[in-house]
């Protein structure tokens, strides 16, 4: 351990005589298919010009009126044109679609599992962690922040290739900080605790931290944990055993 610096439809469904319900569509005709739905706000049918189309979606009232009827002819959307205005209506097959765009952007922006997995073999550290675990400025922030003390020392893990890889996924969970401080002499730098689950055969730790300093030598494949407790002893860990690591947000 190194911690020194310095160191989400409107409109409502619609029979169509349309076989067509598959259509591919454009980017742009998806977009105005959107915003109809959208000005249809709940309701069956909306009065809409190609003027406020246009609006919507950017473009001049003759571009806005060739995507109209390009939605119309893929059987995405019905219209009737009368004394008051035109009238435009989403048929099922354009629902479908706009559902489909919906869930795949959903996909996109969905939380990530909340439980990262990793595993990794227990080496020997270079003794560096029994000293700044216990140096009082981190001490404090680990009573506080953490609700224990813990052992001094960490529990250093070589993590396998896939693990090293998974890695990245922690920044995706909550993190708790430590923060940077100074003695008299020299500045020690700040960390990441994430919260973890250890496991080896049929024994378990369930309550310690991962720990990252924002600074290290150490590369990816390093991991280092601390816990109230002393992790090789609770779990009758020797170097060379493989330890399966959980880490998840604080519950």
């Amino acid at each position: 351990m190194h911690l020194i610096s310095g160191m989400h439809l409107g409109a409502g469904p619609q029979p169509t005589s349309m076989t067509q319900t598959t259509a591919s569509l454009s980017a742009d005709e998806v977009l105005a298919l959107r915003e109809i739905a959208r000005a249809a706000a709940g309701r069956t049918t909306t009065q809409l010009s190609c003027s406020r189309l246009g609006d919507a979606i950017g473009t001049s009232a003759q571009t806005a009126s060739r995507r109209l009827q390009q939605l119309e002819d893929a059987g995405m959307v019905t219209r009737e044109v009368g004394a008051d205005g035109q009238w435009v209506q989403v048929t099922d097959a354009g629902e479908q679609r706009l559902r489909r765009e919906h869930a795949a952007f959903s996909e996109v922006f969905a939380p990530a599992s909340r439980t990262l997995q990793l595993q990794g073999t227990v080496t020997t550290g270079m003794g560096e962690g029994r000293h700044y675990i216990a140096l009082d400025g981190y001490a404090t922030q680990f009573r506080e922040r953490l609700g224990y003390a813990p052992y001094p020392g960490t529990l250093n893990l070589e993590l396998d290739q896939q693990s090293v890889r998974e890695r990245s996924a922690l920044s995706q969970h909550d993190g708790i900080a430590i923060t940077a401080w100074e003695s008299d002499d020299r500045t020690y730098g700040s960390a990441t605790c994430y919260h973890a689950e250890l496991g080896f055969d049929a024994r378990r730790a369930d309550r310690a931290h991962v720990i990252v300093p924002d600074r290290t030598h150490h590369d990816a494949s390093q991991l280092e944990v601390i816990a109230p407790v002393r992790l090789r002893e609770t779990l009758g860990l020797v170097d060379g055993d493989t330890v399966t690591v959980l880490i998840g947000d604080e519950r």
